[in-house]
C-alpha cells in the first residue's frame, strides 16, 4: 500500500516509537546522539527526544522519536525491538498508541525542514526554488528620489512580499507559494546598519514563508515498489492523509500515463535507490 509523506509535522502514533530501558551510565545528550545515529538509518528522523526516568522506575532514561514515514517507524521497530544497539542491555521499543477519538491539525512544517524533507526524498539536485517577485511594501506611497536614505527612518516597519515557485524538474512540476513578513522599526534607535540588517532578515523570512507554501501544496507519495509520486493539490486545504481509494487512483493513474497532468494534479513515478535497513543481531546473554 502507498503512503503519504506530506510536508507537515507528523502526528500519527505509528510514525511515533517509544524506546525505553536505556542506560543510565550515558549523559542524555549522549544518548540522544546514538539514538539518532540508529534510527536515522531506517529513514528519516523529524525529532529525537530523551527524558529521564520517573522516580519509581529506577535510573535510567527513555525515549520518543518521531519519523516522517510510518513504514520507516514501522521497520525501525521491528527490527531494534529487544537488542543491544549501543548498549550491553537489550532496549524495548514500541509503536506510539493510538487514540482515535484525538484529532490532530497537521502543522505546516518550517523552510528548513521542508527542504530537509525535499532533500532526502528528492535529492539534492532534485529541486529547487526560482523566486518570481521580491517586492518592498514598507509605505509605497510615500517613495521618494532619495528613498534608501529617507523613507526607511521614517517608516513605522519594515515589510516584504515573496512569490516563488518550487520546481521539481523530474516530475514536471511548479508549485507556486506566497509569503509575506514584516519587522518593526524604532525610529529613533535604528541606525543604518541596523537597518540593513533587519531589512535583509525580513526579506529572508519572506522567502521562507513563501517556500512553506509553497511546499504545502505537495505531498510524496512512496509506493512499496520503492518509487516515489508526487501529489500536487492547488487548493490551500491541507489534509492528513487520503482514503485508500484515493491512493490507488493515483498510482493507477501514475502507472497508466506517466508525466504530469494538471486537471489530475499527479506527478511522474521515479525510482528509488534508498538502501536497505540494517540488521541488528538478538542480544546474547
Amino acid at each position: 500500500m502507498a503512503e503519504l509523506v506530506p510536508f507537515a509535522v507528523p502526528t500519527g502514533s505509528d510514525k511515533t516509537l517509544l524506546v525505553w530501558e536505556l542506560s543510565s551510565g550515558p549523559t542524555a545528550e549522549a544518548l540522544q546522539h546514538s539514538l539518532f545515529t540508529v534510527f536515522s538509518q531506517f529513514g528519516l528522523l523529524y525529532s529525537v527526544r530523551v527524558f529521564p526516568n520517573a522516580a519509581v522506575a529506577g535510573p535510567g532514561f527513555y525515549a520518543v522519536i518521531k519519523f516522517y514515514s510510518a513504514r520507516d517507524a514501522y521497520r525501525a521497530q521491528k527490527a531494534c525491538n529487544q537488542k543491544q544497539l549501543f548498549q550491553k542491555s537489550p532496549v524495548k521499543i514500541r509503536l506510539g498508541t493510538q487514540h482515535k477519538a484525538v484529532q490532530h491539525n497537521a502543522l505546516a512544517l518550517n523552510s528548513s525542514r521542508c527542504q530537509e524533507l525535499a532533500n532526502y526524498y528528492f535529492g539534492f539536485n532534485g529541486w529547487s526554488k526560482r523566486i518570481i517577485k521580491l517586492q518592498d511594501l514598507s509605505d509605497p506611497e510615500e517613495e521618494t528620489e532619495n528613498e534608501d536614505m529617507v523613507a526607511p527612518l521614517q517608516r513605522q516597519s519594515l515589510k516584504f512580499f515573496c512569490a516563488l515557485e518550487v520546481v521539481l524538474p523530474s516530475y514536471e512540476c511548479r508549485s507556486p507559494g506566497v509569503g509575506m513578513a514584516e519587522e518593526p522599526l524604532d525610529n529613533l534607535e535604528e541606525g543604518p546598519l541596523s537597518l540593513l540588517m533587519k531589512r535583509k532578515k525580513t526579506q529572508k523570512l519572506a522567502i521562507q514563508k513563501a517556500m512553506t507554501d509553497a511546499f504545502q501544496k505537495l505531498q510524496i507519495v512512496v509506493l512499496e515498489s520503492g518509487k516515489i509520486a508526487v501529489a500536487y493539490r492547488s487548493c490551500e486545504e491541507v489534509t492528513d492523509a487520503r482514503t485508500e481509494e484515493e491512493l490507488q487512483d493515483l498510482i493507477q493513474f501514475a502507472e497508466r500515463k506517466p508525466g504530469f497532468d494538471k486537471d489530475q494534479g499527479l506527478l511522474t513515478l521515479h525510482d528509488s535507490t534508498r538502501p536497505p535497513p540494517p540488521h541488528y543481531p538478538l542480544c546474547t546473554t
